[in-house]
C-alpha cells in the first residue's frame, strides 16, 4: 500500500496522540496534559477540516468533469437522480428498501456489486451500513435510480473497510431503488 506524504503526517499525528494520551508520567502535574490534550484535540480538527475540504474538491471535480448536476446536501453527501420514478413512494427513516448498488471508489474501482452479492435490503436510519448511505436514500423514492457520492468521514472513514475501500476515500454508490416498505412506526 502506498502512502503519500498526507496519509503519512495523519497517521503519524494518530499514534502520536495515542502516545501521549497513553503516557503519564507523573499523576500530580495535570496543566501540561490538559494542555497537550487540547493541543492535540486542536490538531485532529484541523487535519479532518484538510480531509473535507479536499474530498469536497476531488466531488467537485467529478461532477465537473462528468457534467452532472449532483444536489449537495447539508451534510456533504451529493446524488444525481439520472433516472427518476414517476410513482415511487418517497423513503422515510424507518421504512425498509431493497435496492441494487454498486460501490465503487472515484477512479471507477469497483468494490462492491449486488451483481454478485444480490439485492440489499436495509431499515433506513436503523441498520449496520454507511451513514451517508442512510442519509442519501431519503432523498429518494421507489424506482429511482442515482449515484451517491459519499465523503469518508460518512462511509468508512480514517481506516476504510479493511478490504477494498481504501483510508479516507470516498465513495461512489450506483442505486436502484427497487422498492419501499413503509413502516407504521418510523420515525422522521
Amino acid at each position: 500500500m502506498k502512502l503519500s506524504l498526507y496519509n503519512f503526517s495523519i497517521l503519524s499525528l494518530i499514534f502520536s496522540s495515542l502516545f501521549v494520551f497513553s503516557c503519564k508520567n507523573d499523576p500530580v502535574k495535570h496543566e501540561k496534559p490538559v494542555f497537550d490534550q487540547i493541543k492535540v484535540k486542536q490538531q485532529f480538527i484541523k487535519a479532518n477540516q484538510q480531509v473535507v475540504v479536499k474530498e469536497s474538491d476531488e466531488m467537485d471535480y467529478y461532477q465537473r468533469s462528468h457534467h452532472m448536476a449532483f444536489i449537495k446536501t447539508n451534510g456533504g453527501i451529493r446524488y444525481f437522480v439520472y433516472k427518476p420514478s414517476l410513482k415511487g413512494d418517497s423513503i422515510k427513516n424507518g421504512d425498509i428498501i431493497k435496492m441494487n448498488y454498486t460501490v465503487s471508489l472515484f477512479d471507477g474501482t469497483e468494490c462492491y456489486s449486488s451483481k454478485t452479492t444480490g439485492a440489499r435490503e436495509f431499515k433506513v436510519g436503523m441498520e449496520d451500513l454507511e451513514d451517508g448511505l442512510h442519509k442519501a436514500v431519503v432523498y429518494l423514492k421507489a424506482g429511482d435510480k442515482a449515484l451517491i457520492m459519499i465523503p469518508s468521514h460518512l462511509a468508512h472513514g480514517l481506516l476504510g473497510d479493511s478490504k477494498k475501500i481504501p483510508p479516507q476515500s470516498p465513495i461512489m454508490y450506483d442505486v436502484e431503488i427497487l422498492s419501499v416498505k413503509k413502516q407504521l412506526n418510523s420515525y422522521d
